[in-house]
């Protein structure tokens, strides 16, 4: 005697489709968010990297065109230029821009590692009901304007700012200090502006660790400063490779920061990217800059992919 089985009801099979369908379109928003909002500028960037100037509306000839041939619409590209790329590496301007913008990048970045660490450690490190208010002093900043932030430092560092005034009157100066539109402005505003994006992931870094860690070391005698260095240090690597890199990336392209703090003596890509772009109108050259500033900032992205990788492979 066969067994009845009961009829499969159609509800079940749409919510079995509709959770499928759910599934796919999670998988690929991401891919389809980077699609629309990286890739369609990249390739619109990297179109008119290789168009050449011209005095119209806009200022540029295509590099591509489409034209109506027999078997169709087919692409010209007898305008394909490489020669913006060419006068990048004639210009010293250009590259100089490059060289200072990833020297300041890089300092402001020590210099932000060298404060932010130990503010995170001792946040880590801090009664529990004091991390969340702690942890909201950090963020407090991000509540104001960024241009703000910026425009107040002004009034601080100028000649005759509140730094210069208090040192005079603490009798460490006698005569006020010449701070701003120097690289040590721009230090000062990068670090101040982008302390968090270090601070945060250091934090998170630190506060996961397990401190019966620390508890063996020191019963095994080993010293506070010997622990630090075997066991705190190389387990909040991952924080330190996460908070230089979103300190990193983005100061090597910073343009408010050196335009109000370091003024024309500083010589950053992002100030060089939008003069060449508003002023001078080259949006062919501007392109081109802008496309070697992005393959810049790839390599140190492929190196923390490329250690993440490896700290993965050595943890399983």
């Amino acid at each position: 005697m066969g067994v009845l089985l009961p009829p499969r009801r159609a509800g079940v099979d749409i919510v079995s489709a509709l959770q499928s369908i759910f599934k796919r379109a999670t998988i690929w928003l991401p891919y389809l968010w980077l699609i629309v909002f990286f890739l369609a500028p990249f390739l619109l960037v990297a179109k008119l990297s290789v168009s050449e100037p011209a005095i119209a509306q806009p200022p540029y000839l295509p590099a591509m065109n489409w034209l109506d041939g027999p078997i169709g619409w087919w692409c010209d590209i007898k305008t394909f230029s490489i020669s913006n790329y060419t006068f990048l590496t004639q210009d010293a301007l250009y590259w100089k821009s490059y060289l200072s913008s990833v020297q300041i990048a890089f300092i402001s970045t020590l210099l932000t590692l060298l404060i932010g660490f130990p503010l995170a450690y001792g946040m880590a490190r801090a009664p529990r009901n004091l991390r969340p208010l702690l942890l909201m002093l950090v963020i407090l900043p991000f509540w104001t304007s960024f241009l703000i932030r910026v425009y107040a430092w002004i009034g601080i560092l100028k000649k005759e700012g509140l730094l210069n005034q208090f040192l005079i009157w603490a009798g460490v100066i006698s005569e006020p200090l010449t701070i701003m539109n120097t690289n040590w402005a721009v230090y000062i505003g990068i670090v101040y502006s982008y302390l968090p994006f270090m601070v945060l992931p250091l934090y998170a870094n630190l506060e996961k660790q397990d401190g019966t860690l620390l508890e063996a070391a020191a019963d095994l005698g080993c010293s506070k400063v010997s622990a630090f260095w075997q066991i705190t240090w190389p387990l909040s690597r991952p924080g330190v490779i996460a908070g230089c890199m979103l300190v990193f990336i983005p100061a090597v392209g910073e343009f408010v920061i050196p335009s109000l703090l370091g003024g024309s003596s500083t010589l950053m890509i992002g100030r060089t990217l939008f003069d060449e772009f508003f002023q001078n109108r080259d949006w062919p050259v501007s392109s081109a800059v802008a496309i070697i500033l992005l393959l810049i900032l790839i390599i140190p992205i492929m190196l923390f992919q490329k250690s993440e990788a490896r700290a993965r492979e050595q943890g399983a």
